[in-house]
């Protein structure tokens, strides 16, 4: 394709993009169904130049100020992602001098809001709860995330997963503290190996498979993945069970549910009973009530803690999104509480960076039941795990998970015993 083509495309995709009223991998998703007539490299383009611009919203559209042209175009020519060299193809004279001429302002000096690239009201509590920690979190916010995988040990070992991996040309190391999982450099084609095809691995970040660690399933046991959404914890955690006992998977919305049937078919597991719910007081709730061993609640939340994937995110949520999200974590906990027996474990998940979606509701709950239910360190449960470097993914007794420090996507959880 001509580059002018292509620019014109991706001013077309950011115009897209940028009404902020769907989420942007959505949009991505549909965009190249209808041109599906790109290449590999040209869609890779579209995308990466677009999440630039996402990530970078303020200070482009601050330094697009001094250009001319549509708004979008000019966005597109300074995030863009597909090589300088094809760019001077698309190049009218005057843009040529105009990047150059943006190319010689001093980043380092712009006020903190274009550096940081956040809204107000999520800078100002990082910057509050970081300190001087808050500029590393911006950075790795900025970059990529790594693909991480986790080995579904119902069929597979690590060591000969990353093995057949290195055959294949795949570079792939074992994360640093899930003993499932492996980190892949670069983004290779996965869903045509035999490994994937076959259920050996799944597409799941570390952190996640950290919360599933955490609620730690035994064999033989009944456990709810309250939240399941597509299923990539609840797969986890039927592994981590080894395909016995009976492991529900809750969710309110059916379409989410139907993205986990094909993973559970490759999976090979047969202890997943997955189900849709009205809400978190719905009879099925009702009846399973003081007869479950393990509950995972990764709760709806605003999902700050996946802005290397999903930059849109701290766009599109607000202070009165999260208001009333921690609302509905309180009753989904509150509901998902009652399934719980004597000496049975619950775990409360997001993926936030924000206090309030995490420890405040967190603190919340054990206010208002500890009576019945006891707090237990994040720390004491990761290590009976078999997690490595337990004790530096806390804060308190809370697993607390930074993509600057850890290289994870951003997550929180509470633990509790149930009395």
């Amino acid at each position: 394709m001509h580059p002018n083509a292509l620019l014109e495309l991706n001013s077309e995709l950011l115009h897209a993009v940028l009404k902020l009223d769907q989420p942007a991998d959505g949009i991505v998703s549909a965009f190249f169904r209808q041109h599906r007539g790109l290449g590999a490299r040209e869609r890779h383009t579209l995308a990466e130049t677009t999440y630039t611009v996402l990530r970078q919203r303020l200070l482009l559209q601050h330094l697009a100020q001094s250009g001319s042209g549509p708004l979008e175009r000019r966005l597109a020519l300074l995030a863009w992602q597909g090589g300088d060299t094809f760019l001077r193809g698309a190049l009218q004279p005057q843009e040529q001098q105009w990047l150059a001429d943006v190319a010689t302002i001093d980043r380092a000096a712009l006020p903190e809001k274009l550096r940081h690239n956040l809204p107000d009201w999520l800078a100002a509590p990082l910057q509050q709860q970081l300190g001087d920690d808050f500029w590393p979190l911006v950075q790795a916010l900025a970059e990529a995330a790594p693909l991480d995988l986790r080995v579904n040990l119902v069929k597979a070992r690590r060591e000969d997963v990353q093995a057949t991996l290195a055959e294949a040309g795949i570079d792939a190391q074992p994360t640093p503290h899930s003993p499932w999982g492996l980190r892949v450099q670069g983004k290779p084609a996965l869903n045509k190996l035999a490994l994937f095809t076959g259920g050996a691995i799944e597409v799941q970040d570390e952190g996640s498979q950290l919360l599933a660690l955490l609620t730690d399933p035994k064999r033989g046991e009944m456990v709810v993945d309250f939240c399941a959404g597509a299923g990539g914890k609840t797969l986890a955690l039927g592994a981590a069970m080894r395909n016995t006992g009976r492991l529900y998977a809750f969710d309110v919305s059916g379409h989410r549910l139907d993205a986990l049937k094909p993973r559970l078919a490759r999976s090979g597991l047969s202890n997943v009973h997955p189900a849709q719910i009205a809400h978190e007081r719905d009879d099925r709730i009702k009846r399973l009530a003081g007869k479950i061993d393990r509950v995972l609640v990764d709760a709806p939340c605003s999902g700050l803690g996946t802005l290397r994937r999903n930059p849109d995110l701290k766009w599109r949520q607000s202070p009165k999104s999260v208001a009333e999200l921690q609302v509905k974590q309180a009753a989904i906990l509150a509901g998902a509480a009652r399934l719980l027996k004597p000496g049975g474990r619950l775990v409360y998940a997001t993926c936030s960076l924000l206090a309030a979606e995490n420890e405040a509701v967190a603190a919340a709950f054990t206010a208002e039941r500890e009576a019945d239910f006891r707090p237990l360190p994040a720390a004491e449960a990761l290590a009976a795990a078999r997690v490595a470097d337990a004790q530096g993914l806390v804060a308190g007794p809370f697993l607390r998970l930074w993509p600057h420090r850890h290289r994870t996507d951003g997550f929180f959880a509470a633990v509790w015993e149930k009395r």
